[in-house]
């Protein structure tokens, strides 16, 4: 086990393109560490820097406290898993995770007691005579595993290993093998496209767009307190909804403005973020999740902060329904918002359409709107996002 310092890496090709910048990250002793983002982020190009397989323009590398950079893939006591399973098909299972231990001259007896406790370790003990073709696809990543634990490295990095299952086997496989590094509780890079995986198996997530680093932190830090539009957009599912508000005075207060609504700021939001007091006159980036909003009809009893929209679409997921609906109002669209947009494959769900302004909430399962209603929508101002209209960076401080 080691810890893993990437001290402002780049990376830059004969060609020009800086793929990577100033990346500085330090992974702890043990520690499970995602690297999420969009499709050329840069994500991949730092994890092979780190095996050695792709070279290091500025910067250093260290493994264990030792300067890595000139020293070759081999030298590095780590164990990569590809996308690609990239299994010998002639070999049986158990020749294909021993083969590594067997050109480092292992003695027999050390190569059999890993590969029996590997194959434990991930259920493939029925499985260790038969040949890849004879397995699923599941088990084929199973093995792909099981050769990286018995070599007993240093560090773990695992390049999308999960993108090739399918979602119901991804699911499983995520957990599985969360469990099983933890259980060895080696030091691992994990890169993946998928935010869910990221949300689900890191102790730490770094966020990065273009080659630089958005944000370091928890699951939970990146997702409740995002430092930009981006990670907030990027991070969660669906994005979080965006819209263009001012912020005007109302008396000793302030209050948000937008849609055809007035949302009073809670004081105990200014006592938290006094830099809003300077935006008063000023539009910025409102930012709501969609947990974070919820049938009025169904909160009477209460008194709170509602906007009016009209339901889209509903979809009914047994726990909870989702609702897409329109108000009026101006659409927050940046580079940001448009990279993740193309990034998920899809349309913007932020941006205005013929109706205003596109938003998804979760309802309670005992919601009973329709699609074609008009509806009133109960908003925890408390939990409400505020970024900066110009620079995209979240008000702070």
């Amino acid at each position: 086990m080691a810890t893993v310092e990437l001290d402002k890496i780049n990376k830059l090709y004969d060609n020009g393109f800086h793929a990577v910048h100033d990346l500085s990250i330090n992974v702890d002793d043990g520690e499970f560490l995602v690297l999420v983002g969009p499709s050329g982020c840069g994500k991949s190009t730092a994890l092979r820097m780190v095996a050695g397989l792709e070279d290091i323009s500025t910067g250093e590398l260290r493994i264990g406290g030792k300067r890595v950079n000139d020293v070759d893939p081999q030298g590095r006591d780590i164990a990569m898993v590809f996308q690609s399973y990239a299994l010998y098909p002639h070999m049986s299972v158990a020749d294909n995770m021993a083969y590594g231990l067997k050109l480092r001259h292992m003695p027999k007896d050390k190569i059999n007691e890993r590969v029996t406790k590997a194959a434990d370790m991930l259920e493939l003990t029925a499985l260790l005579d038969r040949k890849p073709a004879q397995l699923s696809g599941g088990q084929r990543q199973r093995v792909a595993m099981g050769r990286s634990i018995v070599r007993e490295p240093q560090v773990f990095l695992m390049d999308e290993p999960l993108s090739n299952l399918d979602a119901k086997l991804r699911v499983q496989m995520r957990a599985e093998i969360s469990a099983v590094v933890r259980s060895l509780n080696t030091t691992t890079l994990y890169v993946t496209h998928d935010q869910t995986e990221a949300m689900t198996m890191g102790d730490r997530m770094a966020v990065l767009k273009a080659g630089i680093l958005q944000q370091l932190g928890s699951p939970g830090e990146c997702y409740d307190t995002p430092n930009n539009i981006f990670v907030a957009q990027f991070v969660g599912s669906p994005p979080m909804n965006l819209v263009t508000a001012k912020i005007n005075q109302a008396g000793e207060g302030l209050e948000l403005e937008f849609g055809g609504s007035k949302l009073a700021i809670p004081a105990s939001v200014l006592a938290d973020r006094p830099a809003l007091k300077s935006y008063a006159g000023r539009t910025v980036a409102l930012g709501v999740r969609s947990e974070d909003m919820e049938d009025a009809s169904l909160r009477r009893n209460e008194t709170g902060s509602t906007i009016k929209g009209t339901v889209n679409l509903t979809e009914a997921l047994g726990s909870e329904i989702i609702v897409h609906f329109t108000f009026p109002g101006q659409a927050v669209v940046t580079a940001d918002t448009k990279l993740v947009a193309e990034d998920a494959g899809g349309e913007e769900l932020h941006v205005g359409v013929d109706k205003g302004v596109r938003w998804v909430a979760s309802f309670a399962p005992r919601s009973r709107v329709r699609m074609g209603d008009d509806i009133e929508i109960l908003v925890d101002v408390e939990r409400v996002h505020y970024f900066d209209a110009e620079t995209s960076e979240a008000i702070r401080g």
